[in-house]
């Protein structure tokens, strides 16, 4: 199929990197290339590693950059292994990272990897399709417990304890095999009068999944620091979230990088030694400009924070 996207935020992500032409950069979440062209196009001595675990965006990506091969390295991974990535190439330190979250536009355009509610496929949503777990197995093999938990946790929806009861009393049945057999179980789980409010009746549930499926908030929580310390001084990490637990990890994660002590306030010297680490570039999130929310309404969640590296 034809990979179409479109980069969120791309003007503001730009000028947050504040780029150096003869610095390195990391995408690590290369995704359609969007915002790796942008940062490519700007560079004359500096380099450019591109991240990503979606083997068919790095081909696209591959195809996108190839004018400025020379100034490219696309690795196979995922960002959580952003420092093993960079010590494999003889990288110690970059002068800026960039992490576009969520799932990207293709993924959700095309049918066959089961990430659009609106679309039937297999229930896969697996963003590496390396990967051993798939939403098959999290429908059909999570307990009442453990689904309950991931669709109120990550879906935030009012309704997950009825949505885990009725999946698990359906594959009693048959096993759910597609998107839309499980969006219909979802139908049935929610009443009638508020399915006909706002937003798909499933949207919440399949965010749920997804997020699970590819350990999304972990993955963020534990590499926020990682990458922070792979700055050089001045160096900047720019990050757009498309969820509200997304938002909060990386908000949080920067306020506590921006502390100088933390020990308890009783205390009549500081014994941690804790020293800031950052400046906050971004006080609040950069939003999408009513432009860019008409011209590409999936733009609509995204949230941009910056920092920079003391």
């Amino acid at each position: 199929m034809e990979f179409h996207h479109i980069s969120v935020l791309l003007n503001e992500v730009i000028e947050g990197l504040n780029i150096n032409e003869d610095g390195i950069y990391v995408d690590g979440t290369l995704g359609g290339a969007g915002h790796s062209l942008e940062i490519v196009s700007r560079l004359k001595s500096g380099k450019l590693v591109g991240i990503d675990q979606d083997i068919n965006a790095l081909n696209k990506a591959s195809d996108v950059l190839s004018p400025f091969k020379d100034r490219i390295q696309l690795v196979h991974s995922n960002y959580e292994n952003i420092d093993k990535v960079l010590k494999e190439i003889g990288i110690t330190k970059v002068d800026g990272i960039l992490l576009d979250l969520g799932v990207s536009s293709h993924q959700l355009d095309e049918e066959s990897r089961g990430f659009s509610h609106n679309k039937d496929a297999p229930l896969d949503m697996r963003m590496d399709i390396t990967s051993s777990l798939s939403a098959w197995d999290v429908v059909n093999k999570y307990s009442k417990e453990d689904l309950e938990r991931i669709i109120w946790d990550y879906g935030e929806d009012r309704w997950a304890k009825r949505i885990a009861e009725f999946i698990v009393n359906e594959r009693k049945v048959k096993s759910i095999d597609t998107t839309l057999e499980l969006v219909t179980v979802i139908k049935k789980a929610i009443p009638k009068a508020v399915r006909m409010e706002g937003h798909h009746p499933a949207k919440k549930t399949f965010q749920a999944i997804r997020i699970e499926v590819n350990r999304e908030l972990e993955v963020l929580k534990n590499s926020i620091k990682i990458m922070v310390d792979l700055l050089k001084p001045k160096g900047r990490l720019a990050i757009i979230t498309f969820h509200s637990l997304e938002d909060r990890i990386v908000k949080e994660a920067f306020k506590e990088l921006y502390k100088d002590c933390i020990c308890p306030p009783e205390y009549p010297q500081c014994i941690c030694n804790k020293k800031r680490e950052i400046e906050i570039v971004t006080r609040k999130p950069i939003l999408p400009s009513s432009k860019e929310l008409e011209d590409n309404p999936r733009s609509r969640s995204a949230k941009l924070r910056i920092a920079e590296k003391l």
